[in-house]
């Protein structure tokens, strides 16, 4: 629904059908030169909500799984499906209005000091047991 409350994921059995047809021969980077990285952030629009009864299949099961933003990468584990087979699509759902699309700034994701916070970040996650990991 478009009022934002999460909805189980539409996880499935993973798909008997060859990516090329799903995407009908396309290829993620064919229209821009560059494919979507794969920490491109996608999140359900209004009119994709909306839109939900008359999409088909894998299609779908984007729109449904993206009422809440996630990367590329995750929606593709998440649905099982190919990550260029998500890249494609979620372009198609991007110029159709139905998902949109926050491509990461190419120098914040290449500074080392991101990367650093990141991991210092991640040490700071206690264990199971409460205990923060080692920083060294």
């Amino acid at each position: 629904m478009a009022d934002g409350t999460p909805h189980p994921d539409p996880v499935r059995p993973a798909p008997a059908v060859r990516p090329y047809l799903v995407t009908a021969g396309r290829i993620a980077d064919a229209g821009s030169g560059r494919a979507l990285p794969l920490e491109t952030q996608v999140v359900a629009t209004v009119a994709g909500l909306d839109a939900l009864g008359r999409l088909c299949f894998e299609r779908y099961d984007i729109v449904a799984a993206c009422r809440l933003p996630q990367s590329l990468a995750e929606l593709a584990a998440r649905l099982r499906l190919h990550l260029n087979v998500v890249r494609v699509l979620a372009e198609d759902l991007c110029e159709a209005g139905q998902l949109a699309v926050y491509v990461p700034d190419a120098a914040a994701t290449h500074d080392a000091s991101v990367l650093r916070r990141l991991i210092d970040g991640l040490r700071a996650i206690p264990d199971s047991r409460g205990i923060p990991r080692n920083t060294e």
